[in-house]
């Protein structure tokens, strides 16, 4: 049966009939073949495959390394290794640090109803994003590949589960990332010209669109571009963190404390309205796995990961925690709740003249939030796509510059689409929700790893209690709300998860490859020029 479905509907993907051994991830020289296609001689480059380590277990046996075969140095596909100490914490801050925090905290106050419980929500959150992201570290220096959660399922559980994850995560969680802060970066600037009446949802969802192309344009251009972007706007909006902070300052200095006084009257949330509180407070740290997703660009990786980590996650916690205050230190919950801008309703009340600056320092802090995104959801395609699990095409790189460009358009074209039809609420809980049945599992498979891989290289360990508590955590949070207050869209999200498998078994499990792609991933042989991208799986070069 399978013969025949690949007979009629399929070709098998590797386009070199002679060629019987998996050049995948390898540097493979080419040559023309008869039909006019290039394609892999069978032959190693250089430096030939990676020579396996031996098993330190006693048994004599030999393992491979948990990294990729793209992930060696000096490999034709291998990214350069570009990202220091102050770039990673650039990274990790600069993506965390985004709409969260100027959208999330009304939405929090309303599920919590209580500025206490919210509060000490938020703390909790910055908790258990430091936890998981030490587990993460983990993770990232046993094995260096980029794709984060897909690596790590790979190693822990095969490539069914893996795939499934780069599924939802491609067409999914990455761009509704994207979409989310993007149309906070829209909302803020458009009200920046517009204070007699709300924004025109469509020219918010154009100014959108425009910064999609924007950050699009400057990570397909140069890493080292995308990295300065990204540097500079995370320097700027904690700036724009020590204003409010400072304007916060000057409020309680003047005895605007009544807010805070009685901070824990009201009822007490139930069970499920404080899960999904915390869907709304984790959306406002989602980033701090972010720096997993590049890991074949950070120099020094088993060092600079976790302490990136140890840097930057405590320094969010902790402006968060203060512009909560200062907040409300200037206004009403129910100011808050009531109102859509609160940074801006903050700066109108707190800066006079100089107003202006919340909404220039939200635009700032956003875009640079979604510059970080879309840096590493292109890395994840590139990943995922060298393994044959999407798109060989999504696995091209540029030549020259590096960049893995078509998976940065393939997702900034799905974030497109969420942002002209979507709105922030119902992106937040769909993300959060599919997000964390994924962080769960990454805490599994570290425990699952520490029993089945115990005796490969761990530069950095955490003790097993911190999987373990973020895991009952990541149940609980994808499990109270179904319970409290069920609803359809989870139903759904679970479909659609394991929706994968039908593509997974045929395409990625048989090999098969549909015809009509053929001609898309097979460069002819003509004559002049040099190619401008190779992908995961063979360098691409014309000859004359």
């Amino acid at each position: 049966m399978r013969d025949k479905i690949s007979q009629l509907f399929c070709l098998q993907k590797n386009a070199c009939k002679n060629n019987s051994t998996d050049n995948r991830g390898h540097n493979v020289p080419t040559k023309a073949t008869s039909n006019g296609t290039m394609c892999a001689n069978g032959s190693l480059g250089t430096e030939g495959p990676e020579a396996p380590e031996t098993d330190t277990s006693g048994t004599g046996r030999m393992r491979k390394p948990l990294e990729r075969n793209g992930s060696a140095q000096n490999h034709a596909v291998h990214l350069e290794r570009r990202l220091g100490l102050f770039s990673g914490v650039a990274l990790i801050v600069g993506t965390m640090i985004g709409s969260g925090i100027f959208v999330s905290p009304s939405g929090l106050l309303v599920r919590t109803g209580s500025v206490g419980v919210s509060f000490i929500i938020w703390l909790a959150c910055g908790l258990l994003s430091l936890l998981g992201a030490l587990a993460y570290a983990e993770l990232g220096t046993m094995n260096t590949s980029s794709g984060a959660e897909w690596a790590y399922f790979m190693d822990a559980y095969g490539p069914a589960p893996a795939f499934l994850f780069s599924w939802v995560s491609t067409l999914v969680l990455k761009p509704s990332q994207m979409a989310i802060i993007c149309l906070s970066f829209a909302q803020y600037a458009v009200e920046a010209f517009i204070t007699e009446c709300d924004p025109p949802k469509g020219v918010v969802k154009m100014v959108a669109l425009v910064a999609i192309v924007m950050i699009l344009f400057v990570n397909c251009y140069s890493v080292n571009l995308g990295m300065a972007v990204q540097n500079i706007f995370t320097a700027a909006k904690l700036v724009a963190v020590v204003i409010v902070i400072c304007g916060g300052a000057y409020k309680l200095m003047q005895g605007n404390t009544q807010h805070l006084a009685n901070a824990f009257n009201g009822p007490m949330p139930n069970m499920g309205a404080i899960a999904t509180a915390f869907y709304t407070g984790l959306w406002a740290y989602d980033g701090w796995n972010n720096l997993n997703y590049v890991t074949e660009e950070i120099k020094n990786p088993s060092k600079n990961l976790p302490r990136s980590i140890i840097i930057g996650i405590p320094l969010v916690t902790l402006c968060y925690a203060l512009i909560n205050i200062s907040y409300l230190a200037a206004m009403s919950p129910q100011e808050m709740i009531e109102s859509d801008a609160v940074a801006v309703y903050f700066g109108n009340r707190v800066l006079g003249a100089l107003a202006w600056l919340m909404p220039l320092s939200v635009t700032i802090s956003t875009f640079g939030s979604a510059n970080g995104t879309l840096f590493a959801a292109g890395r994840l395609c590139f990943a995922a796509s060298r393994e044959g699990h999407l798109l060989d095409i999504l696995s091209y790189v540029h030549i020259r510059r590096l960049t893995p460009a078509p998976g940065l358009i393939f997702h900034s074209l799905i974030a497109s689409a969420m942002v002209l039809h979507g709105t922030i609420d119902s992106l937040i809980d769909f993300f959060s929700f599919t997000a964390w049945i994924f962080y769960g599992g990454a805490m599994l498979a570290l425990i699952v790893m520490r029993y089945t891989k115990p005796n490969y290289p761990r530069p950095y360990k955490v003790p097993i209690i911190i999987p373990v508590v973020v895991l009952a955590i990541s149940v609980y949070l994808v499990a109270a709300p179904i319970f409290e207050t069920p609803r359809i869209e989870y139903l759904y999200a679970m479909i659609f998860i394991f929706a994968g498998l039908i593509f997974y078994v045929p395409f990625v499990k048989w090999g098969m490859t549909p015809r009509f792609m053929s001609n898309n991933t097979i460069l002819p042989a003509t004559a002049g020029g040099g190619a401008h991208f190779f992908d995961g799986h063979v360098r691409v070069e014309r000859t004359p």
